[in-house]
């Protein structure tokens, strides 16, 4: 299909020339990396309604998710020709579904607490939360990796648990967040903390040298906010021996700063991104459990697709739907279709973000009723 008439077949809110500028680029941008995902144990998609769908579907996303976004209302559209979509690829967090002028808006992570807060003051309950796929590995910029634990490579150290990451990284709390509501269930006290390596089993020289730690900025990263999710649940509080290396205005890039900084100091551990993390021989990548006893999981593309990797990242989509109503049925059935074979397919053929798995994707089907 050309350019100019899949521009026609949308309503979009770019200038023009930009547009078609911005999509032309993205139309090459999934070519060649696609990996293979077993997709056999999801249902393609089905409409069992003799009506036409009609309508318009307004969704909200970035420039990073437009190309995955289009190849989807492209194939929605073979089957429901008379449904249009209206986009706006532009950041906007929740603007659009605050403001009543997108139906769906799509995230390339986790919800923010102030996109959420925004929402929940404007109607009185939370938005509805769909994972459309998982996030990448180590292939692609801008694709949600998940968060990666390194090193020094001369640190014996293989394994870390969810509960040693909290003693190192975080500090005494008297909650955290689930969402915009505040829970005293993740409280804990000083004594679960963790600052030299002995308290991690290390013997020898490495009883008492203390844990220097690493990473991202921890005030607004996707990698921060999964730490603080998963490995705090929920709390906000860093151990305050953090070095935090804020990303932009430098000529080296963070990430690089953070994994050359662990790979230059063999007490050193810190948080990023596998596609950074690989390229140093000097640091190396720890397996993680999910509790103190279970098995460690590597983080690899494959156990990302299972997700079982304990710091799997996610990629979302939003809806105002109110508690206790039906979906409009020309969003229901857009998001049956993304959550399909035939969906999650097109995921797999962009190459952005890696597919759901048949058993996650079938869970996020099942919320939809």
């Amino acid at each position: 299909m050309s350019i100019e008439a899949i521009c026609r077949r949308r309503s979009n809110h770019w200038g023009s020339r930009v547009g078609i500028l911005l999509l032309m680029l993205a139309s090459f941008s999934g070519t060649g990396i696609a990996q293979e995902y077993d997709l056999s144990g999801l249902p393609h998609y089905q409409y069992s309604n003799s009506q036409q769908l009609h309508g318009v579907i307004r969704i909200h996303g970035t420039e990073l998710t437009q190309h995955l976004i289009h190849q989807w209302e492209d194939a929605f559209l073979k089957l429901h020709p008379i449904v249009r979509f209206g986009d706006y690829m532009l950041p906007s967090g929740f603007s659009g579904l605050v403001a009543g002028t997108a139906d769906i808006n799509v995230m390339g992570h986790t919800a923010w607490r102030s996109d959420l807060k925004a929402f929940e003051e404007s109607f009185g309950y939370d938005p509805f939360e769909v994972m459309f796929a998982t996030g990448g590995f180590n292939l692609r910029k801008g694709n949600t990796p998940a968060a990666i634990i390194f090193v020094n490579k001369s640190n014996p150290i293989t394994q870390l648990s969810l509960a040693q990451l909290d003693g190192v990284f975080g500090a005494q709390r008297t909650g955290g967040w689930n969402g915009t509501h505040w829970s005293t269930a993740s409280a804990r006290g000083p004594e679960q903390d963790i600052r030299k390596w002995g308290q991690l089993g290390l013997t020898g020289e490495w009883k008492d040298k203390p844990i220097h730690l690493y990473g991202i900025d921890a005030t607004l990263s996707n990698w921060s906010e999964l730490i603080q999710r998963v490995v705090f649940k929920g709390g906000d509080k860093w151990n305050p021996a953090l070095n935090e290396i804020v990303r932009g205005g430098v000529e080296v890039p963070a990430d690089a700063q953070i994994v050359s900084s662990v790979a230059n100091n063999p007490y050193g551990i810190g948080f990023n991104l596998m596609r950074v993390v690989e390229k140093n021989p000097g640091v190396k990548a720890l397996a993680i459990s999910s509790k103190d006893g279970k098995l460690a999981i590597a983080p690899s593309s494959q156990s990302c697709y299972d997700r079982t990797y304990p710091l799997v990242n996610a990629v979302y989509l939003y809806l105002n739907r109110p508690p206790g109503k039906a979906l409009d049925p020309r969003l229901l059935e857009f998001l049956k279709f993304v959550l399909s074979r035939d969906g999650q397919q097109i995921v797999v053929d962009d190459g952005m973000f890696i597919p759901l798995n048949p058993g996650a994707a079938i869970e996020q089907r099942q919320k939809l009723e």
